[in-house]
């Protein structure tokens, strides 16, 4: 499978979703971040991501856990040590704590709807070579 890497910032994985939605027509829209009563010093967040055709993101992982609900099209779930797998429109998939990972689209691209629970005050994401 061909990767493609669109030009990216390094940035993308250590800031903020505004520095993804302004990467090479990746865009992101944070619907929620909060902090959660019921689990001091943990928060969520909730992303939409649309990702357009034949791309894919830096390798990277996540100071918690990342549910992913893919709302149209399909994404490749690439994992370090782990097989690939396709998750298509109407599926969901885990991806644990600290588990490096990337999505990479096919012919038709992917909107995916992106819940994460971590630690507050960590990034969102580490970048990973």
């Amino acid at each position: 499978m061909k990767r493609t890497y669109q030009g990216l910032l390094a940035g993308l994985l250590l800031g903020s979703l505004p520095q993804l939605a302004s990467a090479e027509g990746v865009s992101a829209e944070r619907l929620l971040g909060s902090a959660m009563a019921s689990a001091p010093g943990r928060e969520v967040i909730v992303s939409r991501v649309s990702m357009p055709p034949h791309t894919s993101l830096p390798k990277h992982w996540h100071p918690g856990e990342e549910y992913a609900y893919v709302i149209e099209g399909s994404t490749t779930l690439w994992q370090e040590g782990k097989e690939d797998t396709v998750v298509s429109a109407g599926e969901a998939v885990l991806i644990p704590l600290q588990q490096v990972h990337t999505a990479i689209t096919g012919d038709e691209g992917a909107t995916i709807l992106v819940f994460r629970v971590h630690e507050s005050g960590k990034p969102e994401r580490y970048e990973v070579d």
